[in-house]
């Protein structure tokens, strides 16, 4: 589906924001309590969120029964997109890897430190205090809960750090929106990627106008076979004795492959989740194959290790599939931005007046978001001066996570697959490619507390940011709009976010009953690795062994190079395949696939993926794209059943104070 103008100014009206700001408190507030408190949904890990869906489709159903009833009270297509997108952003602030993460980061140094793990005596003193909570009343009441924080005073000692990373995220998020304006027409109207993610959304906004997807049978159809199989795996939660289908939630198949060399292969889930199956079925052919061929060949890849003895102890870290990764995930970005360097190019003649304006008052907003951008890179060198971090790290730092936004954003606008890159993040490239003794124990301290919001990118703003410009085209909005609309929904969904984490932890107990609260994000950033990278220091690629005293300095190099190579490989073989698209059509192998295959995004999906690749295959060979279009409604029905079902199960399971179904994990 394509908009069918480009060139649009729809108003917005007053009803749809105030609507949108108080689902935002219902959204917010469900979001966390299912996350947080019972962990019954893991909504906002998927790359399209559930309960925004979930919303949208309550609304759409209520605004299909105005239209019959009482026409003029009916929300019309540019509300419900308004509406869509603020629940979207709403969940991204409130989600699994955004604000839930910087709770259980910043609650977490002051009040588990003990003599045995040497916090204290490790990097107590290099900790920026004011950026943590440091109230131990204040923390041992929220880690064990029944207390109500407004009445008893204990917000207070929340109030400056969390004042202080509003401000670094207001900045980072408007660098981001930014960086979304410069890159909009490039990707929404130049190259037309396809969006695979918002094809649901869309559908729905368009169709609760009176015509469209809802009228579709096939639609329902879907709607019934996924719905069907999550309240039939929902029934067995709460009633044990009744049957389940075990294969649609990672269902483990390593114990069938138990003899050697096979058993190298470890931990292999094959998952039928009817949402993953609909999704896959918009992405391309060639990278829905890329990511299961990927996946399966990584899984060989061990098992050749296994034959040759690669995985011996002597060589840990075998299969290096962080570093693969991380090459893989930087490779791309630089590609990225070597494709559109035209584009941004056009852009700078722009604002400087050297080239005409492509649509009224672009030069403008050119103008803007290269403000923004430059304001934003004083405030980070402040910042990182803040946290005393060394200049070049903090420069690597933020350069490689602007990097990484960049090219997520790029993955899901043209693919739409998820992008759980768990292995790759900032902190790790550093230490791997300079060692701890060159970044030095403070930078490392202050990266661990900026690790929560880059460890896996799941909740990343920007690909929603993009996302929301193209469903503004749809709608017939101007994108311009639709920035305020974003603009809006960060600064309000911030403070809702806050206000949810700490009303449910403290009246639950983050220890006591919060059963899905982050306290393994402060064990993770602080002992898992900050103290053991202070207590076991990793050597740099190349290093003079100890005891050099002078004399021939090149025979007493040392050399640990095993990760970098494997993270220039990773590097090296997203390039060869780029190279090889570009010069063959024919080329079945996507780069984006081999990142996502070894950055464990595939792990939970790959199977699904060659489900959907299967189906959509042969429906293409036989049918052509007039069967492929027919199908399109039964498998858009997948998503939305699955998704509306999850939700249901997510509703009942705080009002019956249990944990039901979850339709991912």
């Amino acid at each position: 589906m394509e908009p069918s103008t480009l060139a649009t100014d729809r108003g917005i009206s007053w009803r749809s924001i105030l609507l949108g700001l108080a689902l935002i408190i219902v959204n917010t507030y469900w979001v966390t309590v299912v996350e947080v408190r019972w962990y019954t949904l893991d909504g906002t890990c998927l790359p399209l969120f559930i309960t925004p869906v979930f919303i949208l489709f309550v609304l759409c159903m209520l605004n299909l029964g105005l239209l019959r009833l009482a026409p003029r009270w009916a929300l019309n297509r540019v509300e419900l997109t308004i509406i869509y997108v603020m629940m979207v952003i709403s969940c991204v602030l409130s989600g699994h890897d955004m604000l839930q993460n910087l709770f259980g980061s910043i609650s977490h140094p002051y009040f588990f430190a003990t003599p045995e793990n040497e916090y204290q005596r490790l990097f107590f003193r290099y900790l920026p205090k004011f950026l943590l909570v440091r109230d131990k009343a204040a923390l041992t009441d929220f880690y064990n809960g029944n207390v109500n924080p407004w009445t008893s005073g204990l917000w207070l000692a929340w109030v400056l750090p969390l004042a202080l990373w509003v401000s670094f995220l207001c900045v980072l998020f408007a660098m981001m929106l930014a960086a979304t304006t410069l890159l909009r027409r490039a990707w929404t109207q130049n190259e037309k990627l396809v969006f695979p993610l918002i094809q649901l959304p869309v559908a729905m906004t368009a169709g609760a106008e009176g015509r469209g997807i809802f009228q579709a049978r096939a639609l329902w159809w879907g709607f019934a076979v996924a719905a069907g199989i999550t309240l039939f795996n929902g029934m067995h939660v709460l009633y044990p004795q009744l049957p389940y289908l075990a294969a649609v939630k990672q269902y483990d198949i390593a114990p069938m492959f138990s003899s050697p060399p096979w058993n190298a292969i470890g931990y292999t889930p094959i998952s039928m989740y009817p949402f993953a199956i609909g999704i896959a079925f918009f992405i391309p052919l060639d990278l829905s194959f890329s990511c299961w061929f990927f996946c399966v060949e990584s899984k060989l890849f061990q098992v050749v290790g296994r034959v040759n003895g690669w995985d011996a102890p002597s060589n840990a870290g075998f299969p290096f599939f962080p570093e693969q990764a991380a090459g893989a995930w930087i490779g791309l970005g630089m590609v990225t931005l070597f494709g559109a360097r035209h584009y941004l190019k056009n852009a700078w003649l722009q604002v400087v007046g050297r080239a005409g304006e492509d649509e009224p008052g672009e030069r403008r907003d050119y103008r803007i978001a290269m403000a923004v951008l430059a304001f934003g890179l004083v405030f980070l060198v402040l910042w990182s001066f803040l946290l005393n971090i060394k200049w070049w790290v903090a420069v690597i730092f933020f350069g490689i996570y602007l990097l990484l936004s960049i090219t997520i954003t790029r993955v899901r606008a043209e693919l739409g697959t998820p992008h759980e890159i768990y292995y790759v993040n900032p902190h790790d490239i550093l230490t791997k490619v300079f060692g701890t003794q060159a970044i030095g124990p403070q930078s490392l301290t202050s990266m661990a507390t900026m690790y929560w919001f880059n460890r896996c990118m799941r909740c990343h703003p920007m690909p929603n940011m993009m996302e929301s410009f193209k469903m503004a085209e749809y709608a017939k909005l101007n994108y311009r709009r639709m920035i305020a609309v974003i603009a809006l929904t960060l600064v309000f969904g911030m403070f809702v976010a806050y206000w949810a984490n700490l009303q449910v932890t403290y009246e639950a107990g983050a220890s006591a009953k919060a059963i899905g609260y982050k306290w393994w994000l402060g064990t993770e950033s602080y002992g898992g690795r900050l103290q053991t990278l202070l207590q076991n220091p990793v050597p740099p690629p190349v290093s003079i062994e100890p005891g050099y005293t002078g004399g021939a300095w090149y025979r007493h190099l040392h050399f640990e190079l095993t990760k970098v190579l494997y993270m220039l490989g990773g590097l090296v073989l997203v390039f060869a395949m780029k190279g090889a698209r570009a010069a063959s059509v024919a080329w079945p192998f996507h780069p984006a696939g081999y990142a996502l295959a070894v950055s464990f995004a595939m792990n939970y999906f790959w199977f699904a993926f060659f489900i959907s690749w299967a189906i959509k295959s042969l429906i293409v060979r036989y049918g052509g794209m007039k069967f492929h279009n027919q199908a399109v409604p039964f498998f858009l029905g997948l998503i939305l059943g699955d998704y509306v079902m999850g939700s249901i199960w997510a509703i009942i399971g705080p009002v019956l104070g249990v944990q039901t179904y979850k339709i991912f994990i």
